[in-house]
């Protein structure tokens, strides 16, 4: 790995810090580079707050002080893992504090897709005479923010599969009662993987049966939003999904109406298109990545709508013999990984 790739992985490794806390942003990481010594980084705040670039250069004046800082900006390089953004947001234009403090070199893992960026923020850095490297660890840089990249690209969010299965390949059994297949460290993982994303999704069946709270009550940070499709709204209202505690969207056929944090969407033709539709429509709603947990009709019908990026299967060491099929997906395998004595498979699509 040579030195532009040392510091970008650096940059990958601040980045993912700010998972789960940027969206609809993207999730970017900043270094800045004098005599082959780090004196500033950073990565993206909470949606809302300083770009990476900005907390990199706040971080160099926190140490230095701002008269020695601005000195040593302007023979530095900052490294970053997006490009800089050259339109004013939420904050101002990240180019134009780069010009601003003289830097002589930036460098930068991939282009934002952003139309509103999308090569923009590299004119703007040529154009002031500055010396712009990019593609370094492009590839990395383009997977961590597979989630932003895949809502401005395919104007829909990123969907990630979730769902357990016993050894000899059941997902339920086959009446209506729970039965838990995977261990502890399982759920918890699960947890945390809903603080990651936007949205949390289930089906009507699920909702019936497990009176599920989608919530990540066993990891920090904030919990998905909650999304439930539930075509002629057979769940009770006294059921977990439906108590306001956490922003829940209820896609059906009867009505459209907002009520503080539980938001009703009629679909009119629920039976056709539907994960289309719902993706859509969340994707208007700006929510960037969302993860499927059933049950296993909802989770198959997404996977026949070829609709899905990621999926993540525990494959516990319990035997049942009878009970609900587990959903079949045709994709390549990624990655395989004990938890305690569940196996993680990670899918992804075939290109």
């Amino acid at each position: 790995m040579d030195k532009h790739e040392r510091y970008m992985q650096r940059c990958l490794d601040l980045a993912v810090l700010g998972i789960g806390t940027v969206a609809p942003n993207p999730m970017v990481g900043a270094v800045i580079v004098y005599d082959d010594t780090i004196i500033g980084e950073g990565y993206t705040s909470p949606y809302g707050g300083p770009h990476a670039e900005v907390n990199a250069v706040q971080s160099a004046i926190t140490t230095y002080g701002i008269e020695k800082a601005r000195r040593l900006l302007t023979n530095s390089t900052i490294y970053v893992s997006l490009e800089p953004c050259a339109h004013f947001g939420k904050t101002p234009p990240c180019a134009d504090m780069l010009i601003a403090y003289g830097f002589p070199k930036v460098v930068i893992g991939c282009l934002d897709p952003f139309s509103k960026v999308n090569g923009l923020g590299v004119e703007k850095l040529e154009s002031a005479g500055i010396t712009v490297v990019k593609g370094i660890l492009e590839k990395e840089c383009q997977f961590i923010n597979r989630r932003f990249f895949t809502q401005i690209n395919n104007n829909r969010p990123y969907v990630v599969l979730k769902w357990a299965e016993t050894e000899d390949g059941y997902f339920a059994p086959a009446d209506t009662a729970q039965r838990w297949i995977t261990n502890a460290a399982s759920k918890q993982l699960v947890h945390k993987w809903r603080s990651e994303e936007d949205a949390i999704l289930v089906g009507r069946n699920t909702a019936l049966i497990d009176n599920p709270s989608l919530t990540n009550r066993y990891w920090k940070g904030k919990s998905p939003k909650r999304i439930l499709l539930d075509r002629d709204l057979d769940v009770p209202s006294d059921y977990h999904l439906l108590d306001q505690s956490t922003e829940t969207i209820v896609f059906n056929t009867i009505k459209s109406e907002w009520n503080l944090n539980l938001k009703y969407i009629e679909i009119e033709n629920f039976d056709l298109y539907l994960p289309q539709s719902v993706l859509y429509q969340l994707y208007l709603m700006d929510v960037q990545s969302i993860l499927i947990e059933g049950g296993a009709k909802t989770l198959q019908m997404f996977i026949n709508a070829g609709l899905w990026d990621e999926a993540r299967i525990f494959v516990s060491e319990e035997t049942w013999g009878a009970g609900l099929v587990s959903p079949k997906i045709d994709g390549i395998l990624d990655g395989k990984l004990n938890v305690s004595n569940d196996q993680l498979l990670i899918y992804h699509p075939i290109l």
